[in-house]
């Protein structure tokens, strides 16, 4: 008994000593640079699913440490701007408003804080610059849709790099108030790559969002991580380190439009993007990578029809989004069978053909007829409350294991970057 019990105490002393020295190691964990990225829309059932579709895990798998939950003040559902805004400020919103609270007052949000300690900080996403997620992180509006208030707050915030869409709620005079500023606009990719890393970066790639991944090969648009490396290329020269937010925009319209290949092509994008983020987080040993949906969208599900089945390698046929496929078809859709064989390979059925062509919006059907032949369900087209899961990777990752509040991320990033910051307001 005696050797029993000497044997447990050695045991409890190196155990402890172990759980000591972890969180000596967890405490002094050095967090320069923050990358946090937002798959918008992104929830449990599309990361199963895009894990059939590529056909092995993905890249996130490995770095998978919790949940959050999305709620808002006002629902259990949130949208993307009370959303983005308690991952922005640490603080739950109304649906509709932007980094400001029910009562109307503005909430300081992380990326100011990081620019306030001297740090670079930047905005990447797919769709406008000025849409509900990034203006979270830099603007405070009551309304989300007020994308032409949003606009020239994003530049005398003084965010250093500016990429995605939305030129049309840029003025004239607030381009040239924001090349006086010291910001170089750029349009399209080749632009891009010849930005100067000294300067700040206005980049506009489109009047209103990006194209789909699927659809981009149309364009002269960048690609999320020809972006994200841009961003960062630009960023890492600031010797304080940067707080970049990187979002997946379309994830969510995808959702919306419940397209599912849509959805796949544009997490096979963020998941480039993931890519090099992370190539340049184990190279630098300093930064953090917390990655993170705002909520769920679609009621996205893996099976269907009342059958125990999944046949997701169908959505690896289909070339374009249903909304490209539909603007192919003719004025009485009689075409349909052409269209679909050309960009999806799926043979109509009469009953599809006579779907596509007495549809209110042609572009719903092609979608559903192509989610039942992949067995894919959907519940809305709209968002629902789900949890959502966390990925994190680098320094401090630990710090996000378990069941989290959405208003939780921005508060242990700030942590752990030794921000000065009013977090602990409400909580």
């Amino acid at each position: 008994m005696k050797k029993v019990s000497a044997a447990f105490i050695v045991w409890l002393l190196v155990f402890t000593t172990f759980l000591g020295h972890s969180s000596v190691q967890a405490k002094e964990a050095h967090v320069k640079n923050v990358i946090f990225m937002i798959p918008d829309g992104f929830s449990t059932a599309y990361a199963t699913s895009y894990r059939w579709y590529k056909g092995e895990k993905s890249l996130m798998d490995e770095m998978l440490v919790g949940m959050h939950r999305t709620y808002s003040a006002n629902s259990a559902v949130t949208d993307s701007a009370a959303g983005g805004t308690a991952m922005a400020t640490g603080q739950k919103t109304n649906n509709g408003m932007i980094a400001t609270a029910p009562t109307g007052e503005k909430l300081p949000t992380i990326l100011q804080a990081a620019r306030a300690n001297g740090k670079g900080t930047g905005l990447v996403t797919t769709t406008t610059i000025t849409y509900a997620t990034p203006a979270a992180f830099a603007s405070h509006v009551k309304k989300r849709t007020d994308e032409a208030n949003i606009a020239p707050q994003l530049i005398s915030n003084k965010v250093d790099v500016l990429l995605g869409g939305g030129k049309k709620f840029f003025s004239e005079s607030l381009l040239k108030k924001a090349q006086e500023e010291g910001y170089q606009l750029v349009t399209d990719q080749n632009m891009l790559r010849k930005t100067k890393v000294e300067k700040k970066i206005l980049g506009l790639f489109s009047e209103e969002a990006l194209s789909p991944e699927l659809d981009r090969h149309y364009t002269d648009q960048p690609s999320l991580a020809d972006m994200t490396m841009r961003a960062i290329d630009h960023l890492k020269k600031k010797k304080k380190g940067f707080f970049l937010m990187v979002e997946g925009g379309q994830i969510d319209w995808a959702g919306h439009a419940n397209d599912p290949v849509w959805a796949m092509k544009d997490i096979e994008a963020f998941e480039e993007a993931v890519k090099v983020a992370k190539q340049f987080a184990e190279e630098d040993q300093n930064t953090l990578i917390v990655i993170a949906g705002d909520h769920d969208t679609g009621g996205f599900s893996v099976g269907g029809y009342n059958r125990y089945a999944a046949n997701v390698k169908v959505l690896r046929k289909v070339k374009a989004t249903g909304q490209f496929i539909a603007n192919q078809l003719n004025q009485d859709r009689s075409n349909s069978k052409e269209v679909m064989k050309k960009y999806t390979g799926l043979n109509l059925t009469a009953q599809e053909m006579k779907e596509i062509q007495t549809s209110a919006q042609a572009k719903l059907a092609v979608n559903k007829i192509i989610s039942k032949r992949a067995l894919i369900g959907w519940t809305t087209h709209e968002h629902t409350g789900v949890d959502v899961p966390v990925y994190a990777f680098g320094p401090g990752s630990e710090q996000f294991r378990g069941l989290q509040e959405n208003t939780d991320l921005p508060r242990i990033m700030a942590k752990l970057m030794n921000l000065s910051y009013p977090f602990e307001k409400n909580s």
